[in-house]
């Protein structure tokens, strides 16, 4: 409301048009004099104060075409599992305004056409959607910790573990894959950066004063492995699968990891590459079924087959109802 009234707005103003009292607007003043150079102008004859963003704080405009904003409404629904938070808000304010851009009037061929509503069927359709709803104090707190570079204290259920356990982290960067939010940071107790996975998070709280420096050398590539999701190890494994005419052309059209090769075979085409862990990558070969065969590594062979069998014996031991 400030950036679009850089004259400036009464207390009472605002409160009224957010439906809530001054108090709770000097309040949010406070908070955002953190992040914007505020100023209290005083009116003719003694009235109230006008606030304000000091000129040179106001955000420049971003001059976007149609085309370009349509490409950005597109890949708004990845942003779905943030719907909640504070974050989320902010997006949403933005693509609002993307949304102005796109409805107007054409221009050339399209002069005039202004609710086609492509809006609406130009979509980016989320993998496996999920919902943050009920952890968007966590959610908040995370992202103000990864911006800000404050240490968070967080109580965190390690997988395979039954208790929480109250720890430290430095979050170096905040990762949303396949809709699942995790985060890469350092454990202070254990001197080693990981991955924590936001569903597993509780009480959060996000270091008031507190600062840490994000290391010179970190680059999040080192610990993401394409479709196969955010993992760093020191084991290499050369993955060699072989899929059949039904699934080569699919495989042919997707990049699903940086050091991929693909080779034609005489029933299909061969995918080779070299991944730091199968964990994610045994089921990926799952969703193929019988159009995928994997040649090496072992370990990978054995996981594959382990899975295949315990389902087909869950099969054979249901019973067939009369």
């Amino acid at each position: 409301m400030l950036a679009r009234h850089p004259r400036g707005l009464e207390l009472d103003d605002l409160a009224s048009a957010l439906d809530v009292t001054t108090r709770s607007i000097r309040r949010y003043l406070k908070e955002m004099g953190r992040e914007y150079d505020l100023e209290a102008v005083p009116t003719r004859g003694g009235g109230p104060l006008l606030w304000r963003i000091r000129a040179g704080e106001i955000p420049r405009r971003v001059e976007l075409r149609r085309t370009q904003a349509y490409a950005l409404l597109a890949a708004r629904r990845v942003f779905e599992p943030l719907r909640g938070s504070a974050l989320f808000e902010e997006i949403d304010l933005a693509v609002n305004k993307l949304l102005a851009i796109a409805q107007r009037p054409g221009r050339g061929p399209n002069a005039g056409i202004a609710d086609a509503r492509l809006e609406e069927r130009f979509l980016y359709i989320p993998f496996a959607p999920k919902h943050y709803r009920e952890k968007t104090d966590e959610l908040d707190d995370l992202f103000q910790a990864v911006s800000d570079l404050r240490p968070l204290s967080l109580l965190y259920r390690s997988a395979g573990k039954e208790r929480e356990e109250r720890i430290t982290i430095h979050p170096y960067a905040m990762v949303l894959h396949r809709d699942s939010i995790y985060c890469v940071g350092l454990s202070v107790e254990r001197g080693e950066i990981r991955t924590f996975l936001l569903d597993r998070m509780r009480d959060t709280q996000a270091a008031a004063m507190e600062r840490f420096e994000l290391p010179a050398d970190f680059t999040i590539d080192d610990y993401f492995q394409g479709e196969f999701g955010i993992w760093k190890s020191t084991e290499r494994y050369k993955v060699v699968i072989d899929f059949d005419g039904h699934a080569a052309e699919y495989v042919r059209m997707r990049r699903i990891h940086p050091t991929q090769k693909l080779a034609a075979t005489a029933n299909g085409v061969r995918l080779t590459m070299t991944v730091g862990n199968l964990t994610q990558l045994t089921s990926w070969v799952l969703e193929y079924g019988q159009s995928a065969r994997v040649i090496e590594p072992p370990e990978l062979v054995q996981r594959v087959k382990s899975e295949l069998e315990g389902a087909l014996k869950s099969y054979a031991s249901s019973k067939k109802k009369p």
